[in-house]
């Protein structure tokens, strides 16, 4: 990581009531000076909602395109799921549906966007790509929160999201799963 670059340390209490799925995290994340705030807190989001034996983050970083942000092996070393975030272009998420058992798909795009890309070329198993749509204000107002030691709680519930923060405020918003169409 180049010497401007952000390692941000998170401790997070996970409880994944959708799931089943209660932890308590603690997370060392690089953040590239070139990575936006919005980018950064989707891929947190997608390691904390994902969550399970065998996750994690991307080793070579934002600068290696041709890993997931964030993955899943087997103890063997086999590739079970691929987590992706953002906008990933109809290539990328083809190439991951041929690579990993399962992929899911963290955005903060409008879903119609989302579609209009998967319609632009074939991607293998398509209808199987998980989608959770993150709302963007929720996304702005961890923004405001971010700094380089953080401590918060990060609760699912029938499709709610909750984050209380050091200092008690509550962030509430949805998560949406839904599939590609193309």
């Amino acid at each position: 990581m180049s010497p401007s670059g952000t390692v941000h340390r998170l401790g997070v209490t996970l409880s994944d009531v959708d799931r089943g799925v209660y932890e308590t995290l603690e997370l060392r994340i690089a953040r590239h000076p070139s990575e936006s705030a919005r980018y950064f807190w989707q891929r947190t989001l997608a390691y904390c909602l994902s969550y399970e034996d065998g996750i994690a983050f991307s080793k070579g970083g934002l600068s290696d395109a041709e890993q997931p942000p964030v993955s899943i092996h087997d103890p063997t070393g086999i590739l079970l799921a691929w987590i992706d975030v953002g906008s990933p272009s109809a290539e990328r998420l083809h190439r991951a549906a041929k690579a990993a058992r399962r992929v899911a798909l963290f955005s903060a795009a409008e879903h119609e966007n989302l579609e209009r890309e998967a319609a632009s070329r074939k991607i293998h198993n398509l209808d199987d790509i998980a989608v959770f749509l993150l709302e963007p204000r929720f996304l702005d107002a961890l923004e405001g929160e971010l700094g380089k030691q953080l401590d918060f709680e990060l609760v699912r519930n029938s499709g709610s999201l909750y984050a209380t923060m050091p200092k008690g405020n509550v962030l509430e918003s949805t998560i949406t799963e839904t599939r590609l169409t193309g």
